[in-house]
């Protein structure tokens, strides 16, 4: 194993990418609820990643009851246990049943482990995945190996830079 930087091994995501994505996501769900005619009672957005793709996941499934999970698992770019800082509406909630959970990524699958102990029964979606954290989601779109850093839209700025062979 080589020691790389997470930009050495790095998948870049654009807005148009994270849209096109999220909209497959949908896709994939339509028609897969537990809800009379395969609907979703809610959308439940893990905060902050899956807020873009939960928002992109209801309007395409016309679902307009979207609440949110704050979860913390990283500092940074390093990892630690997760803990929930916000819970969503407990009426709203239950035990899952009906509710879908939106998040942009599953990594080692240890957030999506802590709410899916909180509600069983809900659906887990996410763009993309990664082996380790598999098991933890039903549906996904992309997966992505282990060892790379996805760069996230929202996570990048765009600035100027310096052609390579500089200026005259």
């Amino acid at each position: 194993m080589t020691d790389r930087l997470p930009h050495e091994k790095g998948f870049h995501i654009s807005w148009d990418q994270i849209h096109r994505d999220s909209r497959a996501l949908a896709w994939r769900l339509d028609g897969h609820g537990p809800i009379e005619g395969g609907s979703w009672k809610a959308v439940v957005a893990i905060t902050r990643g899956g807020m873009a793709p939960a928002m992109i996941v209801a309007r395409e499934l016309d679902i307009r009851i979207v609440d949110t999970i704050s979860v913390k698992s990283y500092n940074h770019q390093t990892r630690m246990d997760a803990i929930v800082l916000k819970a969503p509406d407990a009426a709203t909630m239950g035990d899952g049943e009906g509710i879908l959970i939106v998040d942009d990524l599953v990594d080692s699958g240890r957030t999506l482990e802590l709410v899916r102990r909180l509600y069983p029964k809900a659906h887990f979606a996410t763009v993309y995945a990664k082996p380790k954290g598999r098991p933890m989601v039903d549906t996904f779109i992309t997966e992505v190996s282990q060892d790379t850093w996805i760069f996230f839209p929202w996570d990048m700025a765009l600035q100027y830079v310096e052609p390579y062979r500089g200026t005259e």
